[in-house]
């Protein structure tokens, strides 16, 4: 019933725009207004505020959005004017993510599977900016989410920072449980081993003047810590073969790595590795 309800709103919605139209305050019908409405919206629960934004601004900026991806072969990097300069592209693209979540908390899983994947298809190099100072991929989010869908095992991958999947990792080490283990460190490789691998190519010893120097090599810390976490999740389970083969890619990739440990220094993810693969000989 709830399901067949919903339907009935989204026909509703689809058939007489202007009706919809005429309840919902667009404000200035920028894209980052609408957009802020939709989270707005989805945060109060309200999926019919929900359709309205995001179906407005796809209908506003839709087209130029697909152009600004058309320009692109990979996510815009530089500064965050760089990146905001995509604007139609990361608005639209967030707006799909947003439109996605809403039929998913109202139990409407194709509709939202739908969204997901135009989001990937159409608009897969948008990104999303996190007021806490950072941007996110929604297609990268939006894969997750179809995935969550599809098998029912939901992860929490939080704001996708390397830091953020390194520290979850840490924990899923924590409590033996290899599938959250390789979720994690897997999520840190697939958006962070490129820039990681820029970083070790640009070095010929480890960083050591300061703390601060040694932290902007943040990818490569951090893919270097994740593949150390990864080979002792696997050695834990007995998975030798797979666990020599994390430990030698940090070796043989990752080199100058190293890992902060709480307690108030480095440590480096690749004598560990070399330590751990001499245990298992």
């Amino acid at each position: 019933m709830k399901r067949f309800l919903w339907l009935v709103v989204l026909g509703v919605m689809l058939l007489a725009p202007a009706a919809v139209r005429a309840e919902y305050d667009f404000g200035d019908n920028r894209s980052v207004t609408l957009t802020t409405k939709a989270w707005d919206a989805l945060n109060k629960g309200d999926v019919e505020a929900v359709l309205a934004y995001t179906n407005k601004c796809l209908e506003l900026y839709g087209e130029e959005a697909k152009k600004m991806q058309a320009t692109l072969t990979d996510y815009p990097t530089g500064s965050n004017q760089e990146i905001f300069n995509y604007w139609a592209l990361n608005d639209v693209g967030t707006c799909l993510f947003i439109q996605g979540q809403a039929y998913q908390k109202a139990n409407m899983n194709e509709e939202a599977k739908a969204a997901y994947r135009k989001a990937v298809d159409d608009y897969k190099f948008a990104q999303a900016w996190d007021p806490k100072g950072w941007f996110w991929k929604p297609a990268e989010a939006a894969k997750e989410k179809i995935m969550e869908i599809d098998t029912g095992v939901s992860y929490d991958f939080g704001d996708y920072r390397s830091e953020t999947l390194t520290g979850k990792a840490w924990s899923a080490l924590g409590k033996g449980n290899l599938a959250e283990v390789l979720a994690y460190t897997n999520k840190c490789l697939e958006l962070y081993e490129g820039k990681a691998r820029e970083m070790q190519a640009s070095l010929k010893e480890y960083p050591w003047k300061s703390k601060e120097e040694i932290f902007n090599y943040w990818a490569l810390n951090d893919v270097g810590t994740c593949l150390f976490i990864q080979g002792e999740g696997y050695k834990r389970a007995g998975k030798t073969l797979e666990a020599k083969k994390a430990f030698n890619r940090i070796t043989g990739e990752f080199s100058y790595a190293q890992c902060w440990d709480p307690k108030g220094w480095f440590w480096k993810p690749a004598d560990g590795a070399k330590e751990k693969l001499a245990e298992m000989q």
